[in-house]
């Protein structure tokens, strides 16, 4: 018997502290065993909150509660508050082709709806995508090119000015070694968050 395609819903809703600078954006979460917490980037694998670690804490383990083995979700939610930073995806409904989450095998249903979340975040003026599928989602919803990685593009939405990052994948498939990525990670948040150099 041939199963038909399982259309999966994002399990969370938009995370945007007040005064929300940058909005991150991933392509979708992975199947949910490889949860570790109810939160982006949740796979103990994916080294999104080491980087962050790195980058505001000066150590990659920061974010991530050995003893639990899985990421600390309060002190998450500290970092992103205190510099406003809000998480989602672009995808808002996906296939699976291939049961995994690799994003060459994520067919898009419904692309997240952007218009709106930044009309939700007054402030915000910088769109970050991790990773090729979402900085390609991003594009066509904007009508922009695509930047190259590290590096960003300028477009209007809404009646105003964003910078659209293309940051590297922080899956660990990505071919490059994790300091490389907090490097460009780390660039990209002095200029959009005014965060010192550290």
């Amino acid at each position: 018997m041939i199963e038909k395609d399982v259309t999966e819903r994002h399990p969370w809703e938009p995370y945007i502290p007040e005064h929300a600078k940058i909005l991150i954006l991933g392509t979708f979460p992975p199947k949910r065993e490889k949860w570790s917490m109810e939160f982006y980037y949740p796979n103990k694998i994916n080294d999104f909150w080491r980087i962050m670690g790195m980058i505001f804490y000066n150590e990659k383990n920061y974010l991530f509660d050995s003893a639990e083995k899985k990421f600390n979700l309060h002190k998450i939610k500290t970092l992103l508050d205190k510099y406003g930073i809000a998480m989602y995806d672009t995808a808002q409904e996906v296939i699976r082709l291939k049961d995994n989450a690799s994003d060459k095998f994520l067919k898009i249903v419904t692309p997240l709806p952007l218009h709106d979340i930044l009309g939700n975040m007054p402030e915000c003026r910088a769109i970050v995508c991790t990773g090729e599928k979402a900085t390609q989602v991003i594009a066509d919803i904007t009508r922009s090119e695509i930047p190259n990685v590290g590096k960003n593009i300028k477009t209007i939405i809404n009646n105003k000015e964003y910078s659209i990052y293309r940051m590297p994948s922080t899956s660990r498939a990505y071919p490059l070694a994790i300091e490389k990525k907090a490097e460009h990670y780390k660039q990209m948040l002095i200029e959009t968050i005014s965060v010192p150099t550290f």
